[in-house]
């Protein structure tokens, strides 16, 4: 019986051991695996923010006097999902993802009966390591497909201790847009965006 005991325990500690060395997904650069964890840490938390620079579009003053919140939602191996709450408007998400070639970024934009928006799924792919506390993301081409503009657009998503950001520039155009959010202090978890 005891041979019996350790035969299944070696066979349990090989097999766990097996799991171990799974990977969560494709491999990162460690500045990028930095950035990952970093954003994952916060998984189920939401937090406020603020408009911090707007330049170069009216559409941005949509969001003047709103409450801005974004909440590290879904955390899954190869995807975490931050829906980003403007007042009562929960169409945004943006969702990064691992990639064979590093991170991903794409938006999400639902309507509220939870239909896809004619654009959506705007973002692009990390060119480089990047940085463990910052990621940018150059539109890709079928970002350039839906809407012309978009062609230079590059996000990026810085993470510290006491603040996640998130900004749109436009290369070669004044269009800026940078909100700051508050990650010294968590607040209520917002109802699940359109379309979950």
């Amino acid at each position: 019986m005891k041979s019996l005991v350790r035969a299944l325990a070696g066979g349990l500690a090989v097999a766990l051991a097996g799991c171990a060395t799974i990977p969560a997904g494709p491999r990162l650069a460690p500045a990028q695996e930095a950035f990952w964890a970093a954003l994952r840490a916060h998984c189920g938390r939401a937090y406020e923010g603020r408009v911090a620079l707007s330049a170069g579009s009216a559409g941005d003053t949509a969001m003047a006097g709103k409450r801005l919140v974004m909440h590290v939602r879904q955390c899954g191996a190869g995807e975490i999902r931050v829906p980003f709450h403007v007042g009562a408007d929960r169409s945004r998400t943006w969702v990064v993802k691992r990639t064979p070639t590093g991170l991903r970024l794409k938006h999400d934009h639902r309507h509220e009966d939870g239909k896809p928006d004619s654009v959506t799924w705007y973002g692009g792919d990390t060119r480089g390591p990047g940085a463990a506390h910052a990621q940018s993301f150059p539109a890709d081409a079928h970002t350039a497909t839906l809407n012309p503009l978009f062609r230079t657009n590059v996000w990026t998503m810085e993470i510290e201790r006491e603040r996640f950001v998130y900004e749109l520039v436009r290369v070669g155009t004044n269009r800026r847009f940078r909100v700051e959010f508050d990650l010294t202090r968590a607040v209520p978890a917002p109802p699940p965006p359109w379309g979950s």
